[in-house]
C-alpha cells in the first residue's frame, strides 16, 4: 500500500515537472525576435536609443520581444535595409531621409533647403497633417511609420578650403546621400554630387574620391570625418529626418498589446533621441571650434539661401506639388 502510494507520488511529481518543462518550452517558442537596422556608428545618438528602444521593449514586455541590433551597416546600407524591410526579412531599421524618398517619395521634401531652423520646427510640422499623410503613404508600401527621429541640421566640411558663399563650392566634388534633395541643393549651389553610401564615407574622402560632404555635426564626429576634412562651414542649409520605420510582416508577428509596447518604447526613444542630437550639437560645436586640427567658419546663409530658391519651385513643379506646397506652409506657421 505504501509503495503504491509512493509510486502514484513520484509520477505526479514526474507530471508536475514534465509539465513545468513544457510551459517553458512554449514560453519560449511564442518569444519573438526583431531584428532593428540602422548605419549609425557606436556612440551615435541613434546608436544610443535604439539600444534603449531594445531594453525598454525587452523590460515592458517581459522577454516576449526581444530587439537584436544590428548597426554601422553590418545588414547593408540604408538603401539595402529599406529593400529587406519591405519584404519582411528586416524588422525594424532607423533609417535616413534620402533612402526612403525612394519608396515615399515626398518624405524628400522635408529637406527642402532652409525650410526648418531646428529640429522642433520640423517636429511641429510632423506631428500635424503633413506627418499624417506620410505615415499613409509609408503604409502603401507596406511600411508603419513608429516616429520621426532627428538626424540633423547639416553643414558641409572638405578638405580643400573654408566654404564662405556658395561660390567656394565650385570645383568641389560633394558626396551627398542616396537623396535628391540633396543632389539637386548641391548642383543649384554650383558643386559636383557623388552617391557613396555612409559606411565607405571615411575612406572616399581619405582617398580623395570626393573632396567633401555634408552631415549633421554628430555624424561627422561619430564617424571621425574631421580627420580627413579638415575644414567645417556651417551651412545649415537643410534639415533631415530619421524615420523609424516597421516592417508590416513584423507587425503581424506580434499580439496587440506587444505592438503597443513597441509603438510607445519607439517614441520615448525618439525623444532620448532627439535631446541627445541637442546636447551633442552644442558640445561638438564647442570642441570643434576649440581642435587647432580642425577650420570652423560660419556660411554666408542667406546667399546660400538666395542660390537654392530654385530647388523649393523645382520641387512644386513635382507630381505631388500639393504636398510641397502644404508643407511649405505649414513650415511658415509660428
Amino acid at each position: 500500500m505504501s509503495t503504491t502510494l509512493h509510486e502514484k507520488v513520484a509520477k505526479c511529481a514526474v507530471l508536475f515537472f514534465a509539465a513545468l518543462i513544457l510551459i517553458g518550452f512554449s514560453s519560449n517558442a511564442l518569444a519573438v525576435t526583431l531584428t532593428l537596422g540602422h548605419g549609425a556608428s557606436p556612440g551615435n545618438p541613434r546608436t544610443i536609443a535604439a539600444e534603449a528602444f531594445a531594453k525598454m521593449v525587452a523590460e515592458r514586455t517581459k522577454g516576449s520581444v526581444t530587439i537584436k541590433i544590428a548597426g554601422a551597416e553590418q545588414l547593408g546600407s540604408d538603401v539595402a535595409m529599406l529593400t529587406s524591410l519591405r519584404i519582411g526579412a528586416l524588422d525594424l531599421t532607423a533609417n535616413s531621409q534620402g533612402p526612403a524618398a525612394g519608396l515615399v517619395p515626398e518624405v524628400a521634401a522635408l529637406g527642402l533647403p532652409f525650410l526648418f531652423t531646428d529640429a522642433d520646427a520640423a517636429y511641429r510640422v510632423l506631428s500635424g497633417p503633413v506627418g499624417e499623410r506620410l505615415n499613409k503613404r509609408f503604409a502603401e508600401v507596406g511600411i508603419v511609420v513608429l516616429d520621426w527621429w532627428d538626424n540633423g541640421i547639416r553643414h558641409i566640411t572638405n578638405s580643400k578650403r573654408p566654404i564662405n558663399m556658395p561660390a567656394d563650392l565650385k570645383g568641389l566634388k560633394i558626396r551627398t546621400p542616396a537623396d535628391p534633395m540633396t543632389v539637386d541643393i548641391f548642383q543649384a549651389l554650383g558643386a559636383a554630387t557623388q552617391q557613396i553610401a555612409f559606411g565607405e564615407l571615411y575612406v572616399a574622402l581619405q582617398q580623395g574620391v570626393v573632396d567633401g560632404q555634408e552631415n549633421p555635426l554628430a555624424n561627422i564626429a561619430s564617424n571621425k570625418l574631421y580627420e580627413v576634412n579638415r575644414y567645417i562651414s556651417l551651412s545649415g542649409h537643410k534639415w533631415e529626418c530619421t524615420p523609424f520605420l516597421m516592417s508590416q510582416v513584423a507587425v503581424k508577428k506580434l499580439k496587440p498589446a506587444e505592438l503597443e509596447i513597441v509603438k510607445a518604447a519607439a517614441k520615448e526613444a525618439g525623444v532620448l533621441q532627439r535631446r541627445l542630437m541637442a546636447e551633442t550639437d552644442t558640445k561638438l560645436l564647442a570642441e570643434f571650434k576649440a581642435n587647432p586640427n580642425i577650420a570652423v567658419n560660419q556660411a554666408n546663409r542667406a546667399a546660400f539661401q538666395a542660390a537654392t530658391a530654385s530647388v523649393v519651385e523645382k520641387w512644386k513643379a513635382k507630381p505631388f506639388g500639393p504636398f510641397v506646397t502644404e508643407l511649405v506652409a505649414a513650415a511658415k506657421k509660428k
